[in-house]
């Protein structure tokens, strides 16, 4: 075993903690070597790449619960997560076992280490991994959510048979450009000549940076706003599930979402319409049934996600960029709701157009610093909170929730990052 290699115990944290070094590296030669050396366990499930801004991890496991509902054997695979890396790999409707995901990276690990001459990143060992677990398990299909980007990520080494865009804002500018233009070539990546695609991009740029490159290799893209009509009824109770209308070409789907938000029936919509169009190409077992089951029991924590404590309620959401902060700021004023704010938040975030809107909008603010050498320091974020905010600096996330939850409020809002949310959700005393 090389300096570099695997624990030999398969421990799936410690590989991983030992590959995180190794950074990020954007493109599919290395990624289609690593494969090679492992049999190309990629082409032997049929897969649906999802990629977009916000909404795609929301998106996959909505169109997931509903192929898995329509008697599909799915495999499922997001990032990042929440409280272990397990949960990144779902078959069905359990995470991968510990000692399976340990086994595969081992092989992985030690596959790039022969073929690449070193180590596969993180992002790199996870993906790899789970196409050797998705073939291994023999599902009938795969939903993947694209890590960065489209064109690049590591994801995009499989022949998607549906390719999902959700609505895209500025993001990752070092690696995908300044523009929205920009950032469309690249989620347009995953298109497939004479594959069907759908996104839900709204804006005009977008669209027209996503038909060009469609047209350019052939694929078949519609546009969500064009083909289906929403209408949503907002909950009283805080938490509770949404119930609405879905209007596609097919048919009226009345449903009932546990995702709370405006966004989510966006990405319900998108779901739905991508199950539609599956149906429409051989996956004949998807009807109106399964969509309605799978929408109502989908399984996507920490996102609008309402815990309770002894101490009081707590709401999770895992906004980490402005137009998610802007997407939970619009359910806090639509309900007046009177709360606190845990907030963290990583270096790399446009927090100057994240935390103010929040911070102004809450009675205390605690700030605190998420796990791992990207977490940005709570005092670096003074500067950004209105005049005459209460304030408390706590390091550590589970003293700032602690010192937060002490003071008893009516509820304590805890964003700005996952892993402040996977930290809090590992921490907390639930009910």
């Amino acid at each position: 075993m090389t300096p570099t290699g695997p624990p030999a115990d398969g421990d799936p944290t410690r590989i991983l903690a030992r590959l995180e070094r190794f950074g990020m590296k954007l493109g599919l030669d290395r990624m289609r070597r690593l494969l090679s050396a492992l049999g190309d366990p990629h082409v032997a499930t049929p897969a649906v790449l999802v990629a977009g801004t916000n909404g795609k991890g929301s998106t996959a496991a909505l169109l997931a619960s509903i192929l898995g509902e329509a008697g599909y054997r799915v495999g499922l695979y997001t990032s990042p997560h929440l409280e272990r890396p397990e949960e990144r790999i779902r078959l069905g409707d359990r995470d991968v076992g510990s000692g399976t995901l340990g086994r595969a990276l081992v092989r992985v690990v030690g596959a790039a280490e022969s073929r690449l001459g070193g180590p596969p990143t993180y992002f790199e060992a996870m993906t790899a991994a789970a196409f050797l677990i998705l073939a291994e398990e023999a599902m009938d299909v795969a939903v993947l959510e694209v890590g960065l980007g489209g064109r690049l990520d590591a994801t995009n080494v499989v022949e998607p048979i549906l390719s999902l865009i959700t609505d895209l804002s500025v993001e990752h500018r070092q690696q995908l450009g300044d523009s929205l233009t920009s950032i469309a070539r690249e989620k347009a990546g995953i298109l497939r000549g004479g594959r069907p695609s759908l996104s839900a991009a709204c804006r005009a740029e977008v669209r027209r940076a996503l038909t060009v490159e469609a047209a350019r290799v052939g694929a078949r893209l519609r546009f969500l706003e064009d083909e289906v009509r929403c209408a949503s009824w907002r909950p009283q109770t805080l938490g509770a599930a949404v119930e609405l209308a879905v209007v596609t070409p097919r048919r009226l789907h009345r449903l009932t979402l546990p995702l709370v938000g405006e966004h989510q029936v966006r990405n319900a919509a998108l779901a739905v319409r991508a199950a539609e169009l599956m149906a429409g190409t051989g996956w004949d077992r998807v009807d109106a049934e399964a969509i309605r089951r799978g929408v109502r029991r989908v399984r996507w924590p920490g996102r609008f996600e309402i815990r309770t404590t002894p101490s009081g309620s707590i709401l999770l959401d895992a906004a980490h960029n402005p137009a998610a902060v802007a997407a939970l700021v619009d359910e806090l004023d639509g309900r007046r709701l009177h709360f606190e704010l845990l907030f963290g938040v990583l270096d790399d975030k446009e927090v100057e157009r994240m935390l103010p809107a929040l911070a102004s909008r809450a009675v205390h603010v605690t700030l605190t610093r998420p796990a791992g050498s990207r977490g940005r320091s709570p005092r670096s974020l003074l500067p950004l909170l209105p005049p005459a905010t209460r304030v408390s600096v706590v390091e550590e996330p589970a003293v700032a929730l602690e010192s937060a939850l002490g003071r008893r409020p009516d509820l304590l809002v805890v964003t700005g990052s996952i892993y402040l949310v996977g930290a809090v959700r590992g921490a907390a005393d639930w009910h």
